[in-house]
């Protein structure tokens, strides 16, 4: 079986979380969901658990992220520069905040924003054989 990651993330909102993540095209897993939390699922292996507050401090005595410091950043992988846009722009129009200008390396493009919770989320598109090949000679 391969190894499955679950995201746990605190939210203030869980109905406001959970359409924020509806609105960039990801599902609900109702099986692992219920009024203190929502696992959205980003693909067959990876899932965010949208926690609220009181049902997150269940699983730790540190003090819950007010946003304004970062501890994680969150990074997915895209299929193409198109799709980093799609998912960006579907976040801002949802509710997030673009919080840096897009990146690009040639070899690599990415955009990240934040959730309207904080969360930094990255998304990459990669071409892996100008990855493997390096920089273009001089």
């Amino acid at each position: 079986m391969p190894t499955m990651v679950f995201i746990n993330l605190p939210v203030a909102d869980l109905e406001r979380s959970t359409a924020f993540y509806e609105a960039l095209g990801y599902s609900i897993n109702p099986q692992f969901s219920d009024e203190t939390a929502a696992c959205v699922v980003i693909s067959d292996t990876v899932y965010v658990m949208a926690i609220t507050h009181a049902r997150f401090t269940d699983f730790t005595d540190k003090p819950i992220s007010d946003g304004s410091t970062i501890e994680v950043i969150n990074s997915l992988t895209a299929d193409s520069k198109d799709d980093v846009h799609r998912i960006v722009d579907a976040a801002v129009a949802a509710g997030g905040t673009e919080d840096r200008p897009a990146m690009d390396l040639g070899f690599m493009y990415q955009r990240s924003y934040l959730d309207p919770d904080g969360h930094r989320w990255e998304h990459v598109w990669m071409d892996m054989q100008a990855a493997q090949d390096g920089p273009p000679a001089e």
